[in-house]
C-alpha cells in the first residue's frame, strides 16, 4: 500500500502505511524491520517537508528498540533530534534529548548522557527556556560527578557559568555547593545538596543518581585532581 501511494506521488499517505507496517513488525518483534520501516516513513515525511512527523517516526522506532537494541535506539534518537534542529524546532526535541540520555544512563555511559543534557541546554538557550536550560546544565554536572570526573564537572560548571541565566540560578548555586563539598571531602554536605529541592525538581533518572552521591572515595577524587596540577604553573 505504501509503495502504491509512492507511485501516485503521495508521500504523506505512503509514510502513514509505512508506520503501520513498522507497528506490526514491532508486535511480531522483527526489530530490524521496525527500524527500517520507521526510517522509511521518516524519509517520506521529509519529502513532504514535514519535520515534526519525520522526527516522531524516528522517536517511535527508538522507543521500540530501547531495551532490545539500545545502540540503535541512541542513533535513532540522535537523528530525530537533528531533524528538528535543522528545521529550527529545537524546543520540540527536549523530550528526545532526555530519552536519549536515559538510554545512555542505562548503558552506564554517563559522559555521553551528560553530552545530551548539554545539547538540551543549547537548544533551550535558543528558545529562551531558561528553566529547562539551567536544569539541563545541573544534570550534566551531576552525571560527571557520578562518573567520578570532578575535573570535567568543574570545567562544565565554569563553561555554563559564562551564561548569565545559569550563573544567577538556583541550579548554579546547587552545582557550586556540590563542587565545593567534593573539593573539601564533605560527604554530609554532598548528600544534603543532592537531596535538596533544586535537585528533586530534575528528571527522575538524574534524581536517582544524585541520591547515590558521592560514589567512590571523595578523598581519592581530590588526590586525582591535585595530581593534575602543573607545578611550573604559578597562576
Amino acid at each position: 500500500a505504501s509503495k502504491g501511494q509512492e507511485m501516485q506521488a503521495s508521500p504523506w499517505d505512503a509514510a502513514k502505511h509505512m508506520e503501520s507496517a513498522a507497528a506490526l513488525a514491532q508486535k511480531l518483534s522483527i526489530w530490524n524491520e521496525v527500524a527500517d520501516f520507521y526510517r522509511k516513513a521518516s524519509e517520506l515525511y521529509v519529502e513532504c517537508g514535514r519535520a515534526q512527523p519525520a522526527s516522531d517516526a524516528l522517536g517511535k522506532a527508538a522507543r521500540a528498540l530501547e531495551d532490545v537494541k539500545p545502540d540503535d535506539a541512541i542513533q535513532l534518537y540522535t537523528d530525530a533530534c537533528e531533524i528538528l534542529e535543522e528545521d529550527g524546532r529545537d524546543q520540540m526535541a527536549f523530550d528526545l534529548y532526555r530519552a536519549c540520555a536515559n538510554v545512555y544512563i542505562k548503558l552506564e555511559k554517563f559522559t555521553d548522557a551528560a553530552t545530551f543534557f548539554l545539547r538540551l541546554g543549547v537548544a533551550a538557550d535558543k528558545c529562551d527556556a531558561t528553566n529547562s536550560q539551567c536544569k539541563a546544565y545541573l544534570s550534566a554536572i551531576i552525571l560527571y560527578l557520578y562518573a567520578h570526573d570532578l575535573q570535567q564537572a568543574e570545567k562544565c560548571y565554569n563553561d555554563c557559568s559564562q551564561i548569565d541565566a545559569f550563573l544567577k540560578s538556583d541550579q548554579s548555586r546547587s552545582a557550586s555547593r556540590l563542587l565545593t563539598a567534593y573539593n573539601e571531602g564533605d560527604i554530609e554536605e554532598i548528600k544534603k545538596v543532592a537531596s535538596a529541592s533544586t535537585v528533586s525538581n530534575l528528571d527522575h533518572m538524574i534524581i536517582k543518581l544524585a541520591r547515590k552521591l558521592p560514589t567512590g572515595d571523595v578523598t581519592a577524587i581530590q588526590m586525582n585532581t591535585n595530581d593534575d596540577l602543573d607545578e611550573d604553573d604559578l597562576t
